[in-house]
């Protein structure tokens, strides 16, 4: 068997990381209007922001390292995912930016980022990181009292109870719950998904992952990537290999995610791995830079990896997060002078304004409209290329006058053929307009996102043109004013022969092929939606064996 390019199985139906490079939401935001920014003169603005399937915090976390360069705005994130597992990680990798610098310095801190968001297997040291905050996370879920305390940037006010206990669920599995590297052999599982996803290809899969590399990733933008790293990725799940080959060996169980499958005629919950081979991590923080130096050729080749541009992004990326470090500082006097040594003449930029994350509901895109909070409340709406079948008139009345919207295309999604591409950006430009917007004209022309506006609002032509760039407003580079469908045969740990659930489920995720479904005619080697399923969180965990 042979899997046929245009498939999209490669990605799999769980999204673990980004198919675009990390965007600043404040430059894709409208601008504070002056007139209101006066009336409000002692409040600080606020940027409303819904995210469906951002999936790693990449956007977030690069907003929040760039504000200083903009004037001061409290920040609400409004993140909704399709799957438990992608909120967990989403608080985990948000409690490793914030860690105290004393107790974690800047390089240690990037690399367990880097290890935790894009590898497979984890060295014993960051395995155990990520078995005790997973194990202080699990204790915190339960208390919302405590959780206000110790993470004042997170609320779960928007969960449902069901969802708060399999979310701590998910947390106990992640602190060790069920011992030993047999509760996820990780790299069984990932050979597993190589050979159905290759079929008789495998043994040439190094010719393959070249071919993907050179001929798809390449033409589409990401130079940067070598072939040895992609090579290694695609064999062993390890993107960044930051120390000796050998010291990656424990399982990265915050890759673990659960499926209703049916086994010998019974539908049963198991663990398994279920995202992408494809493509890899490497385009969230690896191919662009604000550094040009770093994207520099020489002799027509890159003279910098995606791995080391990746470790320099993420490191300044934390350093200048350092000011988001206690944010319950933050809500003190905005004048108190940080970090300045006492009797100092030069007073320091004030504490950054307090921002929160709230999550919501897996299932409720279609139900937000119905609730008088979020109508016309957001500036800002993102949704990822795996989340597009969400767009409607009911989400976009969310979205607030002369408010936009950013779609993530599947332009790095090597298993879709050009033509497909072609197609799914046409049709999420019908899907915009059907839920009341207009292309935004005047910016730079992208293959990697969608632009638009709230349609009947003024022109996006007459904004600054340094919003549409993405570059904040020449007057704040100054120091700012106050004070500066998933592969059809996947297979388990516990399963040998799966089939498909005998009886269709609704849909709580859609992987990236499966949203060419509404562009495309479906492939033959697309499975039925019903193969498409995530297990309904109260099934989820605990798993029982097969």
């Amino acid at each position: 068997m042979t899997t046929p390019a245009g498939s999209g199985t490669g990605f799999g139906s769980v999204s673990w990381w980004g198919l675009s490079p990390a965007v600043d939401l404040q430059a894709e935001s409208p601008p504070v209007d002056p007139d209101s920014q006066a009336e409000t003169e002692h409040e600080t603005p606020e940027l409303n922001v819904l995210l469906l399937g951002s999936v790693d915090g990449r956007h977030l976390l690069r907003t929040l390292a760039r504000a200083a360069l903009w004037p001061r705005r409290r920040f609400h994130f409004y993140v909704l995912e399709n799957n438990l597992e992608a909120v967990a990680r989403h608080i985990l990798i948000f409690s490793l930016a914030l860690e105290d610098p004393e107790k974690m310095g800047l390089q240690e801190r990037s690399e367990t980022f880097l290890e935790v968001w894009g590898n497979a297997l984890l060295r014993p040291p960051v395995a155990a990181f990520v078995r005790a905050q997973a194990c202080r996370l699990a204790h915190l879920v339960p208390e919302p009292d405590r959780l206000a305390e110790q993470l004042p940037w997170l609320s779960l006010g928007a969960l449902k109870f069901r969802e708060r206990d399999a979310l701590e669920a998910v947390f106990r599995f992640w602190a060790g719950g069920e011992k030993g590297p047999e509760a996820f052999p990780m790299s069984r599982l990932w050979d597993s998904r190589l050979r159905q996803y290759l079929g008789s290809r495998y043994d040439a899969r190094h010719g393959v992952s070249d071919w993907d590399l050179h001929m798809k990733l390449h033409d589409r933008g990401a130079r940067v990537i070598h072939t040895r790293e992609f090579r290694r990725w695609r064999d062993t799940g390890v993107a960044f290999e930051l120390r000796d080959s050998s010291a990656y060996h424990v399982p990265n169980r915050t890759l673990a995610s659960g499926r209703l499958l049916s086994h010998r005629g019974e539908r049963v919950a198991a663990r398994g791995y279920w995202g992408d081979i494809a493509t890899g991590p490497f385009v969230a923080f690896g191919i662009e830079a604000d550094d040009e130096t770093l994207l520099r050729t020489s002799n027509g080749q890159p003279v910098k990896t995606a791995c080391e541009i990746t470790e320099h992004n993420v490191a300044e990326l934390f350093r200048d997060m350092a000011a988001w470090g206690h944010p319950r500082a933050a809500e003190g006097d905005p004048e108190q002078v940080q970090g300045g040594a006492e009797g100092s003449s030069e007073p320091a930029a004030p504490a950054p304004e307090p921002f929160t994350v709230h999550f919501l509901s897996l299932d409720s895109a279609h139900t937000l409209h119905h609730k008088s909070c979020y109508m016309g409340q957001f500036q800002l709406l993102y949704v990822a290329c795996g989340m597009v079948h969400l767009l409607s008139a009911e989400l976009g009345a969310c979205v607030a006058p002369g408010g936009r919207l950013i779609v993530e295309l599947a332009q790095f999604l090597v298993d879709l053929r050009q033509e497909q591409l072609q197609a799914f950006s046409s049709r999420v430009g019908e899907l915009a307009q059907a839920a009341g917007f207009a292309p935004q004209l005047g910016g730079k022309p992208s293959d990697t996102f969608a632009r638009f506006y709230k349609a009947g609002d003024s022109a996006p032509g007459h904004e600054d043109p340094a919003v549409e760039s993405g570059t904040p407003p020449p007057e704040v580079l100054a120091p700012p004013l106050e004070a500066t469908d998933p592969p059809s045969e996947d297979r388990t740990q516990s399963l040998e022969s799966g089939n498909p659930p005998s009886e269709p489920l609704k849909l709580t995720s859609e992987s990236q092929a499966s949203l060419l479904e509404a562009s495309v005619p479906p492939t033959g080697s697309q499975a039925p939606k019903s193969e498409n399923q995530t297990v309904p969180p109260e099934t989820k965990y605990p798993i029982p064996d097969i």
